[in-house]
């Protein structure tokens, strides 16, 4: 496809990423100062969301599929 649809995908590929990593920092901060009673429970809420959402992340084909059907710009490499 064209280069400006390649930079596009790009763009909200970055911005997907950027807001799933904001979700994961406010869980892990709601955690911490609402929910954890001790520091054991502090240390452990702000490990764990991190280390869920690494391992959980979604991948590319998931993540291009939402991307499309939020923005309309596919990814460049399904379309060969």
């Amino acid at each position: 496809m064209t280069e400006n649809q390649n930079q596009k995908y790009a763009h909200y590929t970055k911005m997907a990423w950027i807001i799933y990593t904001l979700i994961t920092i406010a869980i892990i901060a709601i955690l911490v100062l609402f929910v954890a009673q001790d520091d054991e429970e502090r240390f452990f809420y702000s490990l764990m969301p991190a280390a869920a959402a690494y391992v959980l992340r979604p991948g590319e084909k998931l993540m291009g599929k939402y991307i499309f059907k939020f923005t309309g710009v596919s990814n460049p490499a399904d379309e060969k």
